[in-house]
């Protein structure tokens, strides 16, 4: 596994780029060597984060610390990682019987041009990938959003999963 470390609004020192490169490298024996894992440490006023984004399969692993020391935030992104391992093994076996279904990709964000009222100030764009409403839900937990947007490949029209209040899902299918 390759690993990256960058920051933003921070001079990442050997250090502090040994500790989460060594922290990272304890997952290398799940992934496959020209995996790219991504960590990037930030400060916003006190606040520590450390983000870091692993694309497996099509698919991507997120996840985002924050406390007041950066260490601190190192060890908890570890712990909170390899609960999202766990759990996506877990739901692809049960789910998927090991078949390799999901497919995800991220295209480069593009900032808007700023306006003082309500303004779009992030638009993303993504690949997609027809599937099931299933597979929406699990992507939608792999990447920590409240929804998800996706082909619905039983009828080939974008369908949304969300997460409800209760902690069920729910599905909005378009009609015309």
């Amino acid at each position: 596994m390759k690993i990256k470390v960058s920051g933003r609004n921070l001079e990442v020192t050997d250090a502090l780029r040994d500790a989460v490169t060594a922290k990272l490298e304890r997952f290398g024996k799940y992934f496959k060597e020209d995996t790219e894992a991504q960590a990037t440490l930030s400060v916003e006023k006190n606040r520590q984060i450390l983000e870091v984004t692993i694309p497996i399969n099509g698919s991507l692993l997120r996840v985002e610390e924050a406390t007041e020391d950066m260490y601190t935030s190192v060890d908890r992104v570890i712990d909170k990682l390899n609960r999202q391992i766990e759990k996506h093994k877990t739901k692809l076996e049960k789910r998927y019987r090991g078949h390799d279904t999901i497919r995800f990709e991220n295209i480069p964000d593009i900032e808007a041009a700023e306006r003082n009222e309500s303004r779009i100030v992030k638009t993303k764009r993504f690949a997609m990938k027809p599937m099931d409403a299933e597979e929406a839900v699990l992507q939608m937990e792999l990447i920590g959003h409240n929804f998800f947007v996706f082909t619905n490949a039983e009828t080939d029209d974008i369908n949304v999963v969300y997460k409800r209040k209760d902690g069920h899902y729910g599905l909005i299918e378009p009609t015309f």
